[in-house]
């Protein structure tokens, strides 16, 4: 059994994280598409939540050929690829500079969107830039 694991021999916890899991799964698929959530950490929570759980779960979140990568890269380098930022802040950029010009009439939400969005893009820069070299290495080991 992988080391990281540490399976709950009670069942209705299992169960608890197991259902969790998949919610956090569902939160960081949509966070794929939606540029004001966040991806990355919903996954992270969610094999956290298998790693509790099940092994068969947690094996396929890491091993996925879509949403494996943004748990990788976050665990092995603590970054994101520079395309991914760029991407990242703009689409955040835009998403909440839409909303708070033109969805929103209350002055303390749009003060509040505009304060998410630097907090976001200060986040985003902030973190370490991943190499295209280091990612395609991590691909071909796997």
């Amino acid at each position: 059994m992988n080391e990281e694991l540490k399976i709950t021999s009670n069942k209705v916890v299992k169960i608890l994280l197991i259902i969790a899991g998949w919610f956090f799964v569902s939160l960081g698929v949509i966070g794929i598409f939606l540029p004001v959530m966040p991806t990355t950490i919903f996954l992270i929570i969610a094999a956290a939540c298998f790693a509790r759980s099940s092994e068969k779960f947690y094996n396929w979140l890491i091993t996925n050929k879509y949403l494996g990568k943004f748990i990788r890269n976050y665990r092995e380098h603590r970054g994101m690829p520079l395309k991914a930022k760029i991407i990242a802040i703009l689409m955040l950029n835009i998403a909440i500079g839409y909303s708070a010009i033109f969805a929103v009439t209350l002055l303390w939400v749009k003060i509040l969107l505009f304060g998410i969005a630097i907090g976001v893009t200060i986040y985003l820069i902030s973190l370490k830039t991943i190499s295209s070299e280091a990612i395609k290495e991590d691909f071909q080991e796997t």
